[in-house]
C-alpha cells in the first residue's frame, strides 16, 4: 500500500507506463485507433498468436487504455478515447527529441522518403472544403468505413496504381493513413509523383485528425 496520496498517484500512472513498454502493444493501439477490432483480427495483423494477443490486450485493458465488448463468440476491442492518441503522440515527440536512435530511424526511413513538408490538418480541411485539393485515404477499406476525413476518397494503397485515372492531375492530392509512423502515405505520395501528380502527405493520420476535434465522416453500417 502506498505511503502517501502522491505515491499512490505515481503508482497508478506507472501502470500505464508498463502497458506502453512493449512494441506490440503500441502497434495494437495504433490499429485500434483506426477502428474496433476482434482479437483474431488483431492477432493476424500483428503476426502474433491469439493467446499472446489476448495477453497484450489484457495488459492494455487493465491500464485503462482500451475497452471491450463481446458479440457472440468474439471479443472486440476499441481505444478507450482520443486521450490515448494524444498520449502516443506525446510519447513519439519526446522519443524523437531525446532518443538519438529513434531520431536516426525517423530521419532515415521517414524524413528521407519525402523532402516536402507534410500538410497540416487544418489546412487540409480548409482547402478540401474549397475544392482546391483531392484527399485520398490509403488505409484498408474497413478503416475508411469506420471513420475518415470528410470528402476523402478511399483508395487502399494496393489499389492505387490501377485507380490513378480516378484522380485529377490539375489538383494537388493529399494522402493520409494511420499515423505519423505509417509508411502507406509515403508510398502513395511516391507513386503519385512518379506518375506526374502533385502530391503531399497529411501531417500525421486519421486518429490525430479526430483527436484535434476536426470533423470525421463514417460510412460503416450500424451493428
Amino acid at each position: 500500500m502506498s505511503s502517501t496520496p502522491k505515491a499512490a498517484v505515481y503508482e497508478q500512472l506507472a501502470r500505464i507506463g508498463k502497458a506502453l513498454s512493449n512494441p506490440i502493444r503500441l502497434e495494437i493501439l495504433e490499429l485500434l485507433a483506426q477502428s474496433e477490432r476482434s482479437v483474431d483480427v488483431l492477432a493476424s495483423m500483428t503476426g502474433q498468436s491469439i493467446a499472446n494477443t489476448s495477453q497484450h490486450l489484457q495488459q492494455l485493458r487493465q491500464a485503462g487504455l482500451v475497452g471491450s465488448r463481446k458479440q457472440g463468440l468474439f471479443v472486440f476491442y476499441r481505444l478507450a478515447g482520443d486521450e490515448v492518441v494524444d498520449l502516443l503522440g506525446a510519447l513519439g515527440t519526446v522519443g524523437e527529441t531525446y532518443l538519438a536512435d529513434l531520431h536516426r530511424v525517423v530521419r532515415t526511413y521517414f524524413s528521407s522518403e519525402d523532402a516536402l513538408e507534410a500538410v497540416p490538418a487544418r489546412d487540409v480541411l480548409e482547402r478540401a472544403r474549397k475544392g482546391q485539393i483531392t484527399v485520398i485515404d490509403v488505409r484498408p477499406a474497413d478503416e475508411y468505413g469506420a471513420g475518415h476525413v470528410p470528402g476523402a476518397i478511399s483508395i487502399p494503397l494496393p489499389e492505387l496504381q490501377k485507380r490513378l485515372r480516378e484522380l485529377p492531375k490539375r489538383k494537388e492530392i493529399v494522402a493520409y493513413c494511420r499515423g505519423p509512423y505509417c509508411l502507406m502515405s509515403f508510398a502513395a505520395v511516391k507513386t503519385l509523383r512518379s506518375r506526374g501528380y502533385k502530391a503531399r502527405r497529411l501531417e500525421a493520420g486519421l486518429p490525430e485528425w479526430r483527436s484535434a476535434g476536426l470533423p470525421v465522416e463514417s460510412s460503416e453500417q450500424p451493428r
